[in-house]
């Protein structure tokens, strides 16, 4: 019986320790009288539980085992080699009870349909998952206003974070007239919390080149360009090899599928600039320029890339394009709902149990993603909050949880969809400093063109940080919805723009907690140190001195086997004594 191994190697995969369990792998088979066929992956998704390792035999019996290191791997394929699989760790099977085989059937993958099943630098592995003929079936029996109006039919919406219809959006450049068009991916993917695009790539390049090519059909462009950030370099790697396979077969080039239909790609590495991510401003860093926002009209569209039209989606959506082709728009809409039709990956992140990356039927509701799908919370302490959409969402409540994920339902919250980041929190979150984390983040990465985006999020920030130092006034929350109302209105681009969300929702929902910072001078979720206070309980403490000698600036006293007093003037409020005190003898409030 031969088996075949697949190792999980995705950038996830490779920092907990993925390599090593592949190399240990292969010095073992060199020797082992086991036949199997070793064989690298993608992320399945389960980022939780890496390194994953499956093991597979020719009668389709399947074992995928989580949390694999280099000391128990030979020991699980061995007893899997002789019929008698270990269950223990295992994440999937089709033989065995997976801890997560319920999870994975709460989803529906089409984006993330061969990721973590096939090898992303082989391009068989794709073309034995019916790879590049969607692209085929476009160029030899489709014409390009059949393909757009299928594209249209399905409802497919950008899933970039705007939710533009995809469809539309290549009509427009498609009725513009010009010698000369071009198609852009936009996977400069940078809010914190989000690695959507970042697993596609690695896991599924093909899956956007097929994508890109039959836009490029279809609006008639010949040239194109991925624009991804530098700090992707297993991305970058894996597109380059992606490219030079498609170009070798002939599925990019000249005279693709024997037609008049030419294409060339090539790759644009960002510097890791936020406001790359709007369109505009990826279009001047592709042409050389600093990238920073354009004013529209005119839209890419009618002048774009060089001054001619260009097509710009993400690679979420492009990833949907020759599923749709090959399955039909109908099938593509029996997902979702009728506003927001099809799938949508997400990151799930932060205070979550099955951290990673999911692919769930739009309509769901949020309760479903984090609690069915994504395990629940990874502490004992209750959900409080989850923000969507990164730097550009907001902060949804508990009360919330019913809402629906398609793009009217979140946005009726003040969040929005976003590009699918999902950062989940709990008891322990400070509301407050979580708006001046995501408000110092978008302040840093604003290019500085318009007054409102520069000055204003660098005023709010400031009042957001005189409220978590203890400084703060009521008279500043008016101050801070003023502010985000003229930033909204006075700023170019969607950074901008959106920038006042995570402000703006958690004023909304935990108004009590910028009121306990102003008027109580207390950090309810007790983070914010400048209004944490350690005290000693003097009936639980009994003077074993631990606390005094973690102390780094020396501000408890007390002898031995009596009760210790912290000096509040010196404390630093580092919290060593409240993590080293084994009897619960000191108090933070």
């Amino acid at each position: 019986m031969e088996l075949t191994i697949k190792v999980g190697l995705a950038s996830c995969g490779l920092a907990a320790g993925a390599g090593e369990v592949y190399s240990t792998i292969e010095k073992y088979l060199k020797k082992s009288k086991i036949k199997a066929e070793l064989k690298k992956t993608a992320c399945i998704g389960m980022c939780f539980v890496e390194p994953l390792v499956e093991i597979s035999s020719e009668n389709g019996n399947t074992v995928t085992y989580g949390d694999v290191s280099p000391e128990n791997i030979i020991e699980l394929i061995e007893a899997y080699a002789k019929g008698k699989p270990i269950n223990k760790n295992v994440i999937l099977s089709n033989i065995l009870e997976g801890s997560e085989n319920e999870k994975l059937n709460n989803q529906t993958r089409i984006v993330l349909r061969n990721c973590g099943i096939i090898d992303a630098e082989s391009i068989e592995d794709y073309l034995e998952k019916d790879g590049y003929k969607a692209l085929e079936k476009v160029v030899s029996s489709m014409s390009k206003k059949d393909i757009i109006e299928e594209i249209k039919r399905s409802g497919l919406r950008g899933r970039g974070g705007a939710g533009f219809p995809t469809g539309l959006k290549w009509e427009f450049a498609y009725r513009s007239k010009s010698d000369k068009k071009y198609i852009i991916c936009n996977a400069d993917e940078g809010d914190p919390g989000a690695f959507m695009d970042r697993s596609i790539l690695e896991g599924d390049p093909h899956s956007i080149l097929e994508g890109m090519a039959i836009c490029a059909f279809a609006i008639g462009a010949d040239e194109g360009y991925i624009y991804c950030r530098a700090e992707y370099p297993l991305a970058l790697k894996r597109l380059n090899i992606a490219i030079a396979q498609a170009e070798e077969k002939g599925f990019l080039g000249k005279n693709i599928f024997n037609s008049d239909f030419d294409l060339n790609l090539h790759i644009k590495e960002g510097a890791g600039a936020f406001v790359c991510g709007e369109e505009t401003a990826l279009m001047g860093s592709i042409e050389g320029e600093r990238g920073m926002p354009r004013i529209r009209p005119p839209f890419p569209a009618q002048s774009g890339l060089w001054g001619k039209p260009t097509n710009i989606n993400n690679v979420e959506t492009y990833a949907n394009i020759a599923w749709i082709i090959m399955n039909g728009a109908d099938e593509f809409t029996k997902y979702g709902t009728e506003k927001s039709p099809g799938t949508k990956v997400f990151a799930l992140a932060g205070k979550i149990k099955n951290s990673g990356l999911i692919e769930v039927p739009m309509g769901i509701p949020l309760k479903d993603v984090i609690y069915d799908v994504g395990g629940g919370m990874k502490t004992e302490k209750p959900f409080k909050g989850v923000q969507l959409g990164g730097p550009s969402g907001g902060c949804i409540p508990a009360e919330l949880l019913d809402t629906i994920v398609d793009y009217d339902s979140i946005n009726k919250t003040g969040a929005i969809m976003g590009s699918g980041g999902m950062v989940v929190m709990d008891q322990s979150t400070c509301m407050v400093d979580i708006a001046k984390f995501f408000l110092n983040f978008t302040q840093n990465e604003s290019c500085g063109k318009c007054t409102f985006c520069r000055v204003g999020t660098k005023r709010m920030l400031e009042i957001l940080t005189r409220i978590t130092e203890g400084n703060g006034k009521i008279e500043d929350l008016e101050k801070l919805e003023k502010l985000a109302s003229n930033i909204i209105k006075g700023s170019l681009c969607g950074l901008g723009q959106t920038a006042p969300n995570p402000v703006l929702t958690t004023l909304r929902y935990f108004k009590d907690e910028y009121i306990a910072h102003i008027k109580d001078k207390r950090c309810p979720a007790g983070v914010c140190t400048s209004l944490l206070r350690y005290e000693v309980i003097e009936n639980k403490c009994i003077g074993c001195t631990l606390c005094a000698r973690k102390c780094p600036v020396n501000c408890i006293s007390g002898e031995p086997k009596k009760v210790h007093y912290i000096d509040q003037d010196a404390c630093i409020k580092c919290g060593a004594c409240y993590d080293v005190c084994k009897f619960d003898a000191i108090n933070k409030s």
